[in-house]
């Protein structure tokens, strides 16, 4: 018998998308809950890694010598055609962030 309620503050567009996303899959958030719930019992801990990301490289961890290199790499590749686009660095980017 479902007879407890779960409240939790998320973000707004966090809420929508995965909203929207399982309104296309035909499943009810009450559903997606429910089984998260049963599975952190049956694993006995959360179902899916926890874990921080690596640390990118930034600006303030390379030597000039070393950006200036990375700089002129990025340049012949785009010069050459051999770079990535926009969209296939932003869409690997949100790929890595999403693990």
């Amino acid at each position: 018998m479902k007879d407890a309620t779960v409240s939790a503050r998320v973000e707004n567009g966090v809420k929508t998308e995965a909203e929207e996303i399982l309104q296309k899959l035909g499943i009810p958030v009450s559903v997606v809950i429910n089984s998260l719930y049963r599975q952190i019992i049956y694993r006995r801990g959360v179902p899916f890694s926890l874990t921080i990301p690596s640390i990118p490289e930034t600006l303030d961890t390379m030597s000039d010598e070393e950006l200036n290199a990375k700089l002129q790499h990025s340049y012949e590749q785009s010069a050459k055609g051999e770079g990535k686009s926009f969209n296939e660095v932003f869409n690997e980017l949100e790929g890595n962030l999403a693990r």
